[in-house]
């Protein structure tokens, strides 16, 4: 069994959404073969040198289920691109490239966190672009930590400003640039978040796009065993789990 998660955007003001993960690895994660995150794991990571407690407990927490013998791969996020090596020691994880193909259910499939697909959002994709260019990954890795925290708050606000802002579609990943993406590498089917659209999308010529949806008031995840792929719904356990 594997299984897969995304956008669960762990902060502290959300003790529900941490206690469910919290349950979420105990109950379901040790007894995995693997545990794949496709980004937006944090709500915000602004340095691998600016850990909280309560990241240092997460990262704990990770540790401790890949001391039980799961393997655990992080992709970045919007949210999360400057999770670096630092973290990924403390948690016993593995960064993982966005895209990735890897063998799930018998078959190659292609795994990203989806925000490079929503190619109709012109800002969003040239904001990228300029924030994951190595030079700039290396200046802001380099900023004084409270401008860090400024920088990060400041693009918070803008992207909930300029999302409530934006149609559906505009938000929601391209199709084009989905079936391109799919034939570039290959694969029948698509594993992707960020959108927060949870749903299984059957396409043309028997591939599927699956989305993970965000833990907000429940979580998500796939699970993999060997033949099939399968979307599930996780309801949240008490917020006191998280203490």
């Amino acid at each position: 069994m594997i299984l897969l998660i995304s956008d669960l955007h762990l902060h502290e003001e959300r003790p529900d959404i941490t206690g469910a993960f919290l349950a979420f690895l105990e109950q379901h994660a040790k007894q995995a073969q693997a545990l794949y995150i496709l980004g937006d794991f944090f709500e915000v990571w602004i340095g691998d040198d600016a850990i909280t407690p309560f990241q240092l407990k997460i990262a704990e927490a990770l540790s401790a289920v890949a001391a039980t013998g799961t393997d655990i791969y992080l992709m970045h996020g919007n949210r999360d691109f400057l999770i670096g090596d630092g973290f990924c020691e403390l948690a016993d994880c593995q960064l993982l490239e966005d895209p990735s193909v890897v063998q799930l259910a018998g078959e190659a499939v292609l795994l990203m966190h989806g925000d490079s697909l929503c190619t109709s959002d012109l800002s969003y994709i040239r904001l990228r672009r300029v924030l994951r260019n190595p030079l700039i990954l290396l200046i802001l890795r380099h900023l004084p930590l409270r401008t860090r925290q400024r920088l990060a708050g400041d693009l918070r606000q803008k992207s909930k400003t300029s999302t409530r802002l934006k149609t559906s579609d505009i938000t929601d990943v391209n199709p084009d640039e989905v079936t391109r993406v799919m034939a570039q590498h290959k694969v029948r089917t698509l594993i992707h978040g960020h959108t927060h659209r949870p749903a299984v999308h059957n396409l043309t010529g028997q591939k599927q796009r699956i989305v993970l949806g965000d833990w907000d008031s429940q979580g998500w995840f796939i699970k993999a065993s060997s033949n099939t792929l399968e979307l599930h719904a996780l309801a949240f356990t008490d917020p006191t789990a998280a203490d």
